[in-house]
């Protein structure tokens, strides 16, 4: 499904949603009372802020007595099948997140990937898919990605390991575009990347990526992946660990002026690949 026309069903959602609670005679604070969520968070659903949750509308269908109406809504027009289940959440909270915090082992994360370089994820990991398929995933990923380019967009911190640097994703001139995109980003402060050497050894992340996200409304929220399976977490002691394990993983990595540096001296490493082939 298209941006435009998710969008359009997410504000259809909203529109029906305050129609069917005000004809029940429910304030938000009411209606959020007896589905378990605050009244703020039907309010998000009404002004299509927020994604439509499928528990939160099998409740909603419960207490307003729509017949699974927001249920089926979910189902058919919402629920966007371009990111795998345990990361369609995570998704929705970027766009709504105040900070995010990533640390990427051994891939430049989606948020700051090129086309080129996130068709070529894609296809390593999908070898058989069709192109069309392809394209929807990489559509996706840039559309995420635009979070950034928003005036009201978050604080995004990144600690890049130097894998991600030297593992030549799409061959050498998607590398140079890549590290070179990375690094305009940086310039432009609309990320701060460090990079943690490989002279920094063991550190406190050493299986999987791992995000943080900090929120004006709700408590902080920690996702880590492997390469099949994702875990998004809201538990106060976990999520502190989650934190201090970051905290660690930032102490190790390069200045934000040396990280830059290194960016660009490999994004440079590339383009002479490049022009003697």
């Amino acid at each position: 499904m298209a941006n435009g026309s998710r969008q359009a069903a997410w504000e259809f959602f909203g529109a029906e949603l305050k129609r069917r609670r005000e004809d029940a005679g429910l304030s938000q604070s009411a209606l959020g009372v007896r589905v378990f969520v605050s009244g703020g968070y039907i309010g998000q659903f009404e002004q299509a802020i927020r994604k439509p949750q499928l528990d939160v509308a099998e409740r909603i269908d419960e207490v307003l007595r729509t017949d699974g109406f927001f249920e089926r809504m979910c189902r058919k027009l919402i629920d966007d099948k371009r990111y795998a289940d345990y990361f369609a959440a995570v998704v929705e909270l970027e766009g709504l997140a105040t900070r995010i915090c990533e640390f990427a082992p051994t891939l430049v994360p989606g948020l700051l990937q090129t086309a080129a370089y996130a068709r070529a994820v894609t296809l390593a990991a999908n070898p058989f898919v069709t192109d069309a398929y392809v394209d929807d995933i990489v559509a996706a990923r840039l559309e995420r990605a635009g979070i950034l380019k928003d005036a009201t967009r978050p604080e995004y911190w990144v600690v890049l390991h130097e894998n991600a640097l030297y593992i030549p994703v799409g061959g050498h001139a998607a590398m140079a575009a890549q590290l070179d995109h990375v690094a305009t980003l940086m310039r432009k402060r609309h990320a701060l990347v460090l990079v943690l050497p490989y002279a920094a050894g063991a550190h406190a992340a050493m299986v999987g990526s791992l995000k943080l996200m900090d929120f004006d409304d709700a408590p902080p929220t920690a996702y880590t992946e492997t390469s099949f399976s994702g875990t998004l977490v809201d538990e106060p002691a976990v999520v502190m660990r989650t934190q201090r394990a970051y905290d660690l993983l930032r102490g190790a990595a390069l200045s934000p002026e040396a990280s830059l540096a290194l960016v660009e001296s490999a994004a440079e490493d590339y383009r002479r690949c490049t022009s003697t082939t």
